[in-house]
């Protein structure tokens, strides 16, 4: 049986919204194939007043979370995020409804989790954006994340993200990283997603002039 359990704090409509609230935190559980509301926590610091009242209210968190240390918020600034990063509790910035992130979020933490046995670490290639014409690059990381070879999509992308010598890159993939929509905020990228013949996502960057 396998199970994961994932927090996410979410507003009225049911979409994630900031980590500082207000809202509720749902501990979403997964067992084998099906994601379930486990419970629920009412959570807000609109009027928490200085360091030792937001403590206060983290702990009473990180309490209710249990030995829940994934949680997703529409975004996580400051010092609460600081906090929780300080219990290991990982927290992931996604703009959207449970429902269609949980699963992708569950697979990316699988990625960064598995460790590689020696014989598999030997064999395990690193894709690397192929340049197609100047500044339009493409990069396939769908057998990645088929196979689990131990190699993160953070490990293949981030840093070519962050170091900016594209106009455009194509991402093909078998499941959009969650953490990808946060780096094009961050970054002031364009994103685009489809679909090709081969029933991968298709997923093109462009950056903004």
């Amino acid at each position: 049986m396998c199970i994961y359990e994932i927090a996410v704090i979410v507003g009225e409509d049911g979409r994630t919204v900031s980590l500082t609230g207000p809202g509720t935190v749902v501990i979403f559980r997964r067992i084998d194939a099906i994601w379930q509301r486990e419970r629920i926590f009412p959570f807000s610091l609109e009027h928490v007043n200085g360091l030792p009242g937001l403590r206060r209210n983290v702990a009473e968190l990180v309490a209710f979370l249990g030995e829940c240390r994934t949680f997703v918020a529409q975004s996580a600034r400051g010092a609460i995020s600081f906090e929780l990063e300080k219990v290991r509790c990982h927290v992931w910035e996604i703009t959207g409804i449970p429902e269609e992130f949980l699963d992708s979020v569950c697979l990316e933490i699988k990625e960064e989790q598995e460790v590689i046995p020696p014989s598999v670490a030997v064999d395990a290639v690193i894709p690397i954006p192929f340049e197609t014409v100047p500044g339009k690059f493409t990069v396939s990381i769908t057998e990645i994340q088929r196979k689990r070879s131990g190699v993160s999509s953070k490990q293949v992308l981030q840093q070519f993200l962050r170091r900016g010598n594209f106009t455009e890159l194509e991402i093909l993939c078998e499941h959009l990283p969650p953490w990808i929509g946060v780096e094009m905020e961050f970054l002031g990228i364009q994103i685009e997603t489809g679909h090709n013949d081969l029933n991968e996502i298709r997923v093109l960057l462009k950056k903004q002039n």
